[in-house]
């Protein structure tokens, strides 16, 4: 093969090889390109899932937004969450202790919003032992004017419609006369229609998933509702119809 030939042929080879590296290298931008927009998309909809942004309007009245915590998420972090209430389970049963209650109690004392305690009770034990377990737990943590308390009831234990109907009452009572506050009543909107016959003097938090926010009626004998707990995604949110101070004004009168 003469020279002249060959370096012709290296002429092309060369120009092809350079077309070559170039489309490579836009190939290659392009796909680090896609991948950084992804890897963005990711970033900005990561904060998204952990806080929702509430929708406040319902109506001509104003709904603020809450969460219901317990030790499912120790670690919840308050500072950066847009609620303006939060209540937190202290107890269940006459022994059980949630690990992360005082870290929660603490949080929510530093962010200064209206903040709760709520029980989980068990119509199998006695009332009174637990209600008096709630308030020891409850009471070992400081205390600040507009603290909530809160009844959760959602299991009857195999109990008739009375006992359980009893069982509240009683706890719901004793708690009060312990503490002068009257405590909220939580359950889910079926369970509270068919248990809570005449505990319309304690305000009606109500749990309804199928419910628009605030969209929900009241059960029983309730007339209105306090707090409607519509989702349970990524954490409990809720909504109620007060105003903060208004919910200030169903706790504790000081600290």
């Amino acid at each position: 093969m003469s020279k002249p030939r060959l370096a012709t042929i290296a002429c092309i080879l060369k120009n092809h090889r350079d077309l070559l590296t170039k489309y490579l290298s836009f190939a290659v931008a392009g796909a680090i390109l896609v991948g950084t927009v992804a890897i963005a998309g990711l970033a900005f909809a990561s904060p998204i899932a952990q806080n929702p942004a509430p929708e406040t309007r319902h109506g001509a009245g104003t709904l603020i937004y809450g969460l219901d915590i317990s030790n499912y998420e120790p670690l919840y972090d308050w500072n950066a969450s847009p609620a303006e209430f939060g209540i937190i389970k202290a107890t269940e049963g006459t022994d059980f202790r949630d690990a992360s209650f005082a870290r929660h109690w603490r949080e929510l004392g530093k962010k200064g919003i209206v903040r709760g305690a709520y029980h989980y009770g068990h119509p199998r034990n006695n009332p009174i032992a637990e209600a008096e377990h709630f308030l020891s737990v409850v009471n070992s943590q400081p205390a600040g004017a507009g603290d909530l308390l809160v009844l959760d009831l959602e299991t009857a234990d195999g109990r008739s419609v009375a006992e359980v109907n009893a069982w509240a009452k009683t706890w719901l009572s004793y708690v009060k006369d312990k503490t002068g506050i009257t405590p909220m009543f939580y359950s889910g909107w079926n369970f509270a229609n068919k248990y809570g016959a005449g505990l319309a003097q304690y305000p009606l938090w109500v749990a309804h998933y199928s419910k628009a926010k605030g969209a929900v009626t009241p059960p029983a004998d309730w007339k209105s509702w306090t707090i409607h707990q519509y989702s349970e995604i990524p954490v409990d949110q809720n909504v109620s119809a007060l105003t903060a101070d208004q919910l200030r004004g169903l706790g504790r009168r000081t600290a």
